[in-house]
C-alpha cells in the first residue's frame, strides 16, 4: 500500500494589464517530475500544523479551514504549506504584518536569508513567522482544486490548489535548483507552449490553465473561485479526472477523462541532495 502525502500548491495570478499565472519549469536532472512546468508548491511540512504557527493565522478558524476542505482536521496546516513553499520556491510571501498590511516587496527581498534557511532546513516556518511577526491571511489564498495521484504509481499526493494574487513588487524567482526557469504566462500562452511540445504540463496544470483562460483578468478569476460556494460554508466542487475542481462560471461540470501521470513530487529533499552533490550547491 502506497502512503498518499498531503501537498499544497499555490496559482499566483497578476493581470498585465490581461490576466498571467506564475509558471516555474522543474529541474531536467530532477528525481521527480524532471522538467515539468508547474505552480509552487509541495509537500507539508510537521511544523506547518505546530501550534505556534497555527496561531499566527488569521480571516478564519482552523475549524473553519477543515470545514472548507472537508476534513476532520489539520486543514489549516495546507494554508501554511501553500505560504511556505512559495516562499521558498519562488520568493514570493504571501504574509501580511500584525496590522494587515501585506509584506512588501523590500521586506521580502530583505527576507531572502530566511528563503535559503527554509530550504536547507537550518529555519522552521515558524522560526521566520516569529521572528519577523508575520501573519498569513487564510482570505488571501482561495480555495480552487484537489487532485489526488490515482492508484498505480509508487508515490501518491493528496493536492489543494488554491489561488492567490501576487503580491505588488515582488520578484518571483525560481531558485536555480530544484527550478530552473520561472515566467510570468498568460493561460493561453501556457497552453500553446505545451501543444508545442515547448514545456511540458501534467494534467492538473493544464486543466488549472483551461478553467483560468475562460477570466479577463486576475480580478475576474478571484472573484469567481470567491463565489464558488454554498450555503454550508464548503467550496462546490465537481469530480474530474482523479480529483475535484471548483464549479467555475461556464465550466462545463462533466469532467474529463481520468489521468494516470503522477504528479511532480512534492517532497524535494531528495531532488534537493541530489542536485547539491552534483552541482556544488550549497
Amino acid at each position: 500500500m502506497v502512503a498518499v502525502r498531503d501537498a499544497a500548491t499555490v496559482v499566483l495570478v497578476r493581470d498585465r494589464p490581461g490576466l498571467e499565472v506564475l509558471v516555474m519549469r522543474r529541474n531536467p536532472e530532477a528525481v521527480f517530475g524532471p522538467g515539468a512546468t508547474v505552480f509552487p508548491g509541495g509537500a507539508l511540512d510537521p511544523g506547518d500544523a505546530s501550534p505556534s504557527v497555527v496561531t499566527r493565522t488569521v480571516g478564519g478558524r482552523p475549524d473553519e479551514a477543515d470545514r472548507a476542505l472537508g476534513a476532520s482536521g489539520g486543514a489549516i496546516a495546507r494554508w501554511h504549506a501553500a505560504v511556505r513553499e512559495c516562499f521558498e520556491e519562488a520568493g514570493v510571501l504571501l504574509a501580511r504584518d500584525r496590522n494587515g498590511a501585506p509584506v512588501s516587496g523590500a521586506h521580502a527581498a530583505r527576507l531572502a536569508p530566511w528563503r535559503g534557511a527554509l530550504q536547507r532546513h537550518d529555519a522552521t516556518w515558524a522560526d521566520l513567522l516569529d521572528a519577523e511577526d508575520l501573519v498569513i491571511d487564510m482570505r488571501d489564498l482561495h480555495v480552487f482544486a484537489h487532485w489526488l495521484t490515482p492508484v498505480g504509481p509508487p508515490r501518491r499526493y493528496d493536492t489543494w490548489f488554491f489561488v492567490a494574487a501576487a503580491p505588488d513588487e515582488h520578484d518571483a524567482a525560481h531558485d536555480d535548483v530544484e527550478l530552473v526557469s520561472s515566467s510570468w504566462l498568460t493561460p493561453r500562452a501556457a497552453l500553446d507552449q505545451h501543444e508545442r511540445g515547448e514545456i511540458d504540463l501534467i494534467f492538473p496544470t493544464w486543466r488549472t490553465l483551461l478553467a483560468l483562460e475562460q477570466f479577463p483578468t486576475a480580478d475576474d478569476a478571484l472573484a469567481a473561485v470567491r463565489g464558488s460556494r454554498r450555503g454550508d460554508g464548503r467550496v462546490l466542487v465537481v469530480p474530474e479526472g482523479s480529483g475535484e475542481r471548483v464549479v467555475l462560471p461556464g465550466d462545463d461540470t462533466r469532467g474529463a477523462h481520468s489521468w494516470t501521470v503522477p504528479l511532480p513530487d512534492p517532497d524535494l529533499r531528495a531532488d534537493r541532495a541530489l542536485l547539491t552533490r552534483r552541482e556544488g550547491v550549497a
